[in-house]
């Protein structure tokens, strides 16, 4: 029985993955999407918190640096998100909470991120004990019980051994990313209007 359910989920995610190859063929005929229409996909317009993030998702995704993001790079993108490994998604979530490069990540960061994903996708915000938390009441709580050695910094083995240990940390620190999910929520906005 658990084998036809995963044979089902398997055939669901194909169907996703098809449905996604024809929306990017639709949208970018060239082969290559550009940060703006990126950041279109996202309703992503103005120079804020939230337009950094998707930048920095952005350039996550083009592993070649060439500004663009092609169909190989767009797979890759949803295969990591439909697919992926929890220890793989939580390495990408890191790196995008680094957003300094050195190897940790500090309150600021972390606040900023959640911020920016606050923005952009107004039902992420989760609620624990029947109240919705704030920016910085999440960084808080997840810096209570994940960072291990108190140093105001979180290390990437405090960051995913933190997200085993607990699963609503589990959820924020994944950022709840599924790029495809993001682009069909926001391609379903515009086709009402």
């Amino acid at each position: 029985m658990g084998q036809n359910q995963s044979a089902a989920r398997e055939e669901i995610d194909i169907a996703d993955l098809q449905e996604m190859y024809k929306k990017f063929v639709t949208e970018c005929p060239s082969g290559t999407l550009y940060l703006h229409e990126f950041k279109r996909f996202f309703g992503v317009t103005e120079n804020n918190e939230a337009s950094q993030f998707v930048d920095r998702m952005f350039t996550s995704f083009d592993r070649n640096g060439d500004n663009t993001i092609d169909f190989l790079e767009y797979v890759a993108a949803l295969n990591l998100a439909l697919r992926g490994k929890l220890e793989h998604k939580l390495k990408w979530s890191f790196k995008i909470y680094d957003k300094d490069g050195n190897g940790g990540v500090d309150k600021r960061e972390l606040r900023e991120i959640i911020q920016s994903v606050y923005s952009i996708k107004k039902d992420w915000k989760r609620e624990t004990d029947g109240q919705l938390l704030s920016p910085e009441e999440v960084c808080d709580r997840i810096f209570q019980l994940v960072d291990e050695n108190g140093d105001g910094q979180l290390t990437l083995h405090e960051f995913l051994e933190g997200a085993k240990k607990d699963r609503w940390v589990s959820k924020m620190l994944q950022l709840d990313t599924t790029p495809c999910t993001w682009v069909m929520e926001q391609r379903r906005k515009s086709a009402l209007f």
